[in-house]
């Protein structure tokens, strides 16, 4: 299939990429490049993650970027909720008005699959029993309320010419070289191993989902390949329930995995946001799907990746491994301007 990716330039997209290419697809990556500054390890021989990459904001798409595609992968919004927090108003621009364009686009041109990344923070507030699909949604955060909204607008999409498929991603783990340690796990290990300790400034009793990076990938490879009537208008949480842990016991695995590191907790947090979900479905329900990872393998991978690498805390603390700081340093150099969009020299 030819497909288009967008978000290339990303934690996912970079593994997502060439993942697709080595199960034969044709790759297209489109991307408005906010984070071509980082690389944290180089594979494929040194290869560019997407080489078909087109650099375009995705508030500007129309039809004509989408034409000749026979499915889209949508990754490509402000990504956590941070980021998503420090201006609310354009996180709806960008990830609810800009995504459900890109959908309209690609319809218009006649692409016959759409693959949404939404997340299981649409959950936000459980009760602590395991949420499934059909669990009412609780959003807490301006990212959270855009997944939702953009799974609204999408639905009605889906027809016998669209077929639409909605992921909620676990929280994601796991290296990429694209890499992000604005995100759980791969925080944690990264404290492991620069400061020899994790000093929780929580209680770490919130409840979260995680799910390796290569397992969204493999989801989203099957729900791309997957015939019609098994996906289309389907939403499936990716991950596998036995992944669902308290945040402080995410701290304890990390810990195993990097010797000599020691763990400590603080107050009660006062972020609500704590939900376990159930993975049931994506695994007797999207055709060819198996989730491989746990976090204890993920972690001590991570640890060999950056002993490999000497990772040091400079790589650590760089910008471009936190979207926020990236984007705060990109409108404070008068790169992008207050809106995200690039300025002219």
């Amino acid at each position: 299939m030819k497909i288009l990716v967008t978000g290339t330039e990303g934690y996912i997209g970079a593994r997502l990429a060439p993942w697709l290419a080595q199960h034969g697809h044709e790759v297209v990556g489109l991307d408005t490049g906010f984070y071509r500054d980082g690389c944290l390890y180089m594979d494929n021989f040194g290869m560019p993650m997407a080489p078909n990459t087109r650099y375009k904001d995705l508030r500007t798409v129309t039809a004509d970027d989408f034409r000749g595609f026979d499915a889209v992968i949508h990754l490509a919004e402000l990504s956590n909720d941070p980021l998503g927090q420090n201006r609310p108003e354009i996180t709806f621009k960008i990830n609810h008005e800009g995504s459900v364009r890109i959908a309209n686009a690609a319809r218009e041109a006649g692409v016959r699959r759409f693959v949404y990344a939404s997340s299981c923070s649409v959950y936000g507030v459980g009760s602590g029993e395991f949420l499934d699909e059909t669990s009412p949604t609780n959003p807490q955060t301006a990212y959270a309320q855009c997944k939702v909204l953009v799974e609204r607008d999408l639905l009605p999409m889906a027809d016998d010419r669209f077929s639409v498929v909605f992921l909620r991603n676990a929280t994601a783990y796991g290296p990429s070289p694209r890499m992000r340690f604005d995100i759980v796990l791969n925080d944690l290990c990264a404290l492991a191993r620069t400061q020899k300790k994790i000093a929780m400034v929580s209680d770490g009793s919130p409840w979260r989902p995680i799910v390796h990076v290569e397992d969204i990938c493999e989801a989203m490879r099957c729900a791309v390949e997957a015939p019609a009537d098994a996906v289309n208008g389907q939403v499936f949480n990716v991950g596998q329930t036995s992944e669902n842990y308290r945040i402080r016991e995410i701290a304890q695995i990390v810990a195993k995995a990097f010797p000599g590191c020691d763990v400590s907790s603080g107050p009660p947090s006062q972020d609500n946001r704590s939900y376990r979900v159930s993975f049931d479905k994506i695994a007797t329900r999207l055709p060819g799907f198996k989730a491989r990872w746990s976090a204890a393998e993920g972690a001590a991978e991570l640890c060999r990746l950056f002993d490999r690498i000497d990772f040091s805390a400079q790589t650590f603390s760089f910008r471009a491994f936190t979207r926020l700081k990236q984007l705060k340093y990109l409108q404070g150099t008068h790169q992008i301007d207050e809106d995200l969009f690039w300025t002219r020299p």
